[in-house]
């Protein structure tokens, strides 16, 4: 199997998105709201 390298750019992008994600998370929470996911194909709400 061959192994990707990534360049700096798109390392940064993928920190920034991990980043989102985590600040989205603690935002539902906060606000004791639903998240809405995709889950099996089919759209799903977590309550977090």
């Amino acid at each position: 199997m061959k192994e990707y390298k990534r360049t700096p750019n798109q390392t940064k992008i993928l920190e920034g998105m991990d980043k989102v994600y985590d600040k989205l998370i603690e935002f539902k929470k906060r606000m004791n709201s639903e998240l809405v996911i995709l889950k099996d194909n089919k759209i799903t709400r977590v309550k977090p």
